[in-house]
């Protein structure tokens, strides 16, 4: 079982999934991942800006204060130890308070890891192997409240990117307010109206071709092909 997610909120994704799939070809591959990139530029962004302010204090405090006390400033090896401290400090923030990190990289920049991720999870889930290219890929990056709806080729021929937009919605919906589970299950079933009312239409001899689990990173990759036919 994931350590991200109990068993009855696996089950409740499992059977949205094949409840959306009861009404239409396509296949839906839900994908969780904690985190889409390390992000190590996050460390030295975080101790260059604590560094700079703190040396630029410590070296106006030099030049103004001319008291008898602390004298650990007026010493060139007193402002070093001092700069390297609030690096230190700063880097350990960089590196794991998660609202600074995503601050210090940036929206762009996560933008386009877990794009790169999602691309390569729609290659390792197989989203691709159905028999009219009707798999479709959920994929959702916790770390980076981040979340990318990648359609194979059957999909984009009927459904644009635009038509996404509300399937994203509430799945980040879900994930501000602490319920990232409801919003996927809600993202799901949307996913599916989107996919009947878009003419992606389940066919006669449907079978269901991917498996309808949620997968996360970690967990044991259950990959079944065959034997259950939608009705």
């Amino acid at each position: 079982m994931s350590l991200l997610f109990t068993e009855e909120e696996l089950t409740r994704v499992r059977e949205a999934v094949a409840a959306a799939e009861q009404r239409t070809a396509g296949e839906i591959v839900p994908v969780i991942v904690p985190r889409s990139g390390a992000y190590p530029e996050a460390v030295w962004k975080g101790a260059v800006l604590l560094m700079l302010p703190v040396l630029a204090v410590a070296l106006l405090f030099d030049y103004i204060y001319q008291g008898w006390g602390l004298t650990l400033l007026h010493t060139g090896w007193g402002v070093a130890l001092l700069t390297a401290l609030a690096g230190l400090v700063g880097g350990l923030l960089g590196a794991y308070v998660a609202p600074v990190q995503r601050w210090l990289v940036g929206e762009a920049r996560m933008a386009e890891q877990v794009h790169l991720r999602a691309l390569q999870a729609f290659l390792e889930e197989e989203v691709f192997n159905t028999r009219d290219r009707t798999g479709i890929l959920i994929f959702v990056s916790l770390f980076e409240h981040w979340v990318e709806v990648i359609g194979d080729a059957g999909i984009n021929q009927r459904v644009g990117p635009e038509a996404w937009a509300e399937v994203v919605d509430r799945i980040r919906k879900g994930i501000r307010e602490g319920r990232p589970v409801d919003g996927l299950v809600a993202a799901i079933e949307q996913c599916g109206q989107l996919l009947a009312t878009h003419g992606v239409a389940l066919r006669p001899d449907d079978t269901n071709e991917l498996a309808d689990t949620l997968r996360v990173r970690g967990a044991p990759s259950k990959k079944r092909r065959g034997g259950r036919r939608k009705r």
